[in-house]
């Protein structure tokens, strides 16, 4: 009996959740063609998404998938990737105010490129 309820709450919420995301996408390209702050297109999907859930569940949908899904969904839980990503930005902050824009676009691109390594590296340890 209790299967049955999981199955029609996963069900309940693949109908309601499907069209919250797909209408998230559409205010987001909309907000950008129509040439929308940035900060309010970003802190708007956040704070729907957030709301509604539809965050956790995209990462539900994702996790899903056989054999890389799991991967994935646990590689974008690494709290270091997020520290890491996190002192990127105040540090790019601070350099861009004092002028430095050409050293940040080349540091922020190390990091992007160390960042694909670990990732890369994760998921090749898994099949070793």
């Amino acid at each position: 009996m209790a299967v049955q309820a999981d199955k029609k709450s996963a069900l309940k919420d693949w109908r309601l959740m499907l069209p919250i995301f797909l209408l998230l996408a559409a205010l987001v390209y909309l907000g950008y063609r129509y040439h929308v702050d940035n900060k309010v297109i970003a802190g708007s999907a956040v704070v729907i998404g957030l709301l509604s859930g539809v965050f956790a569940w995209l990462v539900g949908i994702v996790g899903i998938v056989p054999i890389i899904g799991p991967i994935i969904v646990k590689v974008l839980s690494i709290g270091f990737i997020w520290l890491l990503n996190a002192v990127g930005y105040v540090i790019s902050y601070i350099a861009i105010k004092r002028g430095y824009s050409q050293d940040v676009l080349t540091y922020r691109g190390l990091t992007i490129a160390l960042l694909v390594g670990i990732v890369l590296g994760y998921i090749l340890a898994q099949y070793v």
